[in-house]
């Protein structure tokens, strides 16, 4: 199995693609502990994972404050006995405008798209010293590769965090970890209508959707399982050579 022994963390992990690879990392022989802050959604998704025959390490936190983000990662090391594979999952749409912008707002999307993601990994680092190596997953996404018109102040954090991981791939291949991010394009996800939808008009939301359809040359949204399968093979050693990279998961649409 792919990910067999290997102690994991994923951090928003309760929903959508964090959930898809909790499930696909157990299901691979993978150690899993799952970071969120929806404390019913982690206990739910435990449980689902036991039926299934399966021990999942679940901790609660708010990954947009600073001391819960650090410990988070200390907890869950100490928890599964250590640290192979870090997937920096946290992340939230943002701001829809530029215009009168609430800095409050703006704050918090930077804090857990990038904020969150940096401290992840400086937290991460000592554990997979000690263990002789690891690797880190972010994620950006299509709008951190072409800039997005409809979400500029999402766009600017997931573009940080591509730098991010063109810098720490360098920084830490003396270390024998490995720093890549996966880019998705329009998921199946609860978090689509926070791009499509911000109105609240569900006649926007088709519409924005259709536009952003046309321009995916396979023509239909990425499934959360897919990304997550994309994450396990940069985090897996089948991808012992690979750092540095930008993976779009997006049906070709930066192809264009």
């Amino acid at each position: 199995m792919r990910m067999k022994n290997k102690r994991v963390i994923i951090t928003a992990a309760a929903s959508g693609m964090g959930r898809a690879g909790v499930e696909l990392s157990l299901q691979q022989g993978a150690i899993v502990s799952a970071v969120d802050v929806n404390a019913s959604g982690l206990a739910e998704l435990a449980n689902d994972m036991k039926s299934s025959g399966f021990e999942l390490h679940t901790i609660r936190a708010d990954l947009s404050k600073p001391d819960e983000m650090r410990s988070s990662i200390n907890d869950a090391a100490a928890a599964i006995g250590g640290v192979d594979v870090l997937w920096a999952h946290a992340g939230i749409p943002g701001p829809a405008g530029i215009e009168n912008l609430d800095l409050e707002e703006y704050e918090l999307a930077m804090r857990l798209n990038v904020t969150s993601a940096a401290l992840a990994a400086g937290e991460v680092i000592g554990h997979m010293r000690k263990a002789g190596g690891g690797s880190i997953v972010f994620t950006s996404s299509i709008s951190g590769l072409m800039g997005s018109m409809m979400s500029p102040i999402y766009s600017a954090a997931k573009f940080a965090v591509v730098g991010l991981t063109k810098s720490l791939c360098q920084r830490f291949a003396p270390d024998n970890v490995r720093v890549n991010v996966v880019c998705p394009g329009l998921a199946d996800t609860p978090m689509k209508l926070g791009f499509t939808g911000r109105s609240g008009d569900p006649r926007e939301a088709e519409a924005n959707q259709a536009k952003l359809l046309d321009a995916v040359p396979m023509g239909r949204l990425v499934k959360a399982e897919e990304v997550a399968q994309a994450v396990l093979w940069l985090a897996s050693d089948e991808a012992s050579f690979v750092t540095g990279v930008a993976l779009p998961v997006d049906g070709g649409f930066t192809a264009r």
